[in-house]
């Protein structure tokens, strides 16, 4: 990697996932799926839970899931994976005030990363939580 390639990737904004944003307590889970709306695809389901701008629990934060119906710990975690890999990349592009829960599903067992992008992008369409976008 020579100087110029250096200065390019500092200039570049850092897209990481703050382990800070992302739920991990089962009742924060339960909440967006009790309160959240849910979209579902192919390769995933969205749970979307609009947070009120001045409540502090669960703003701005993200959980995945992946089932036992999907198969060994090895497969789940794959799944997982996938799923963080799409919300990291398009977080930038999301509404604030914002709870969301992925769920795999069987078919993204085998899925490549751009069909399960692409079905998660379509999925942030149709709930109208991407900047731009209504519901």
């Amino acid at each position: 990697m020579d100087r110029s390639e250096r200065l390019e990737k500092k200039s570049m904004p850092k897209r990481t996932l703050a382990r800070s944003r992302m739920l991990k307590r089962a009742a924060s889970f339960q909440r967006v799926y009790r309160l959240g709306k849910s979209y579902a695809g192919r390769h995933l389901v969205l749970y979307v839970f609009r947070v009120r701008a001045g409540e502090r629990k669960l703003k701005g934060e993200v959980g995945f899931a992946a089932g036992k119906k999907l198969g060994c710990a090895v497969r789940r975690v794959r799944v997982k994976r996938l799923l963080r890999e799409c919300y990291r990349l398009h977080q930038e592009e999301l509404v604030e005030h914002l709870a969301l829960v992925l769920v795999g599903r069987k078919a993204a067992v085998t899925a490549r990363r751009q069909e399960v992008e692409k079905c998660y992008l379509s999925l942030c369409r149709r709930a109208g939580i991407l900047k731009g976008t209504r519901p």
